[in-house]
């Protein structure tokens, strides 16, 4: 039983977009085996999706709420502006959480967040138990975060002043870099070769001994995510990261905005629809809630490079708009005019 002068332990879930972490997460509210639970979501944009999945579960582990959303802001740089608020917040409920989940955005550096940790007014009532890095493995098998040296060599023909680094693949190491445990989820959607390369890939570019997990739909057992005693924060020194000699970071690499969609009759139509309007536009990320004419329940729509998934997810609630939304994500420079007009030709 946690006591009010115990350290309350924080798992941080980290990954990069679409790689499964509300999944996961879902997936250890569901099976809590009795601990009080509190999660802090952060989205990278103005509209929260993740935190609407995970609070519609109704689950009794997290209640409403211990559930804390923080959207239009990454995590890893509003450390003092929104994460301390919300943990002060989950730490003076009348029911103390046992446990603190944070899911990062899927563009979050997770080490400031560590660092975090070791300010004193935060190192007196927390602790890292864990950072856990959910990864992607179908993409990461299609080379999802590797560069394509002929097309940069070209590219660099070009234009001398093209810079080399490649902002998915900084974002996705410095993830990697900072774990204590691997998720190597989707493992359905590749073969015994493919989960071997990328296991090895992985191994090869951690330097410590870290445990890769894999998993189908992100189910694993509550006790392999919590309970790891890392205490992060005293481990800094181990956890390199591609921005250590800046003094900040920024995500001016990316763009993320929210478009309104009309309710939609035909399904299977309007998800080949976005397929070729993610990979016309090389769209990262596309994910939201649908109104589908005649049904009662919303439409949860989750899109990774063309990779699409749905399912309804709860009913409308009561007295609010049936308004469908998506959020796209992608590199800068995404043309946000365009995708309306992808989206507004008719089908």
């Amino acid at each position: 039983m946690t006591t009010t002068l115990a350290k309350v332990p924080v798992t941080i879930i980290t990954g990069f977009l679409g790689a499964g972490k509300t999944t996961l997460i879902r997936h250890v509210l569901e099976n809590a085996k009795g601990r009080r639970l509190a999660l802090i979501v952060n989205e990278f944009g103005d509209i929260g999706v993740d935190g609407e999945i995970l609070r519609s579960c109704g689950i009794e582990s997290c209640p409403d709420e211990n559930i804390v959303e923080l959207a239009n802001g990454c995590i890893c740089c509003t450390v003092a502006d929104d994460f301390i608020p919300a943990i002060e917040k989950l730490l003076a409920l009348p029911n103390r959480p046992e446990h603190i989940i944070v899911e990062t955005s899927g563009l979050a550096l997770p080490k400031p967040l560590v660092k975090a940790f070791d300010w004193p007014p935060i190192r007196a009532k927390l602790t890292v138990d864990g950072v856990v890095t959910v990864v992607d493995g179908a993409a990461v098998a299609a080379g999802r975060f590797a560069d394509d040296p002929e097309a940069l060599l070209a590219q660099r023909a070009d234009d001398t002043s093209i810079d080399h680094d490649n902002p998915l693949e900084e974002v996705y190491e410095d993830q990697l870099l900072c774990a204590d445990l691997v998720i190597l989820n989707k493992a359905d959607l590749m073969t015994k070769e493919e989960l071997k390369l990328v296991s090895d890939q992985i191994t090869a570019a951690v330097p410590r001994a870290v445990r890769i997990v894999e998993t189908l739909e992100g189910k694993v057992a509550s006790e392999i995510l919590l309970g790891l005693s890392a205490a992060a924060e005293d481990d800094l020194a181990n956890r390199p990261s591609h921005h250590d000699a800046e003094e900040g970071h920024d995500h001016d690499d990316f763009d993320s905005f929210a478009l309104p969609v009309a309710t939609i009759a035909d399904i299977p139509t309007f998800l080949a629809r976005l397929e070729a309007i993610a990979a016309e536009f090389d769209v990262l990320r596309i994910k939201g809630f649908l109104d589908v004419a005649g049904k009662p329940m919303r439409l949860l729509v989750q899109g990774v490079g063309t990779r699409f998934r749905h399912h309804f997810d709860t009913v409308w609630p009561n007295g609010a708009p049936r308004s469908g939304h998506l959020v796209f994500i992608g590199e800068k420079g995404l043309d946000r005019s365009a995708l309306e007009a992808a989206l507004a030709r008719p089908l």
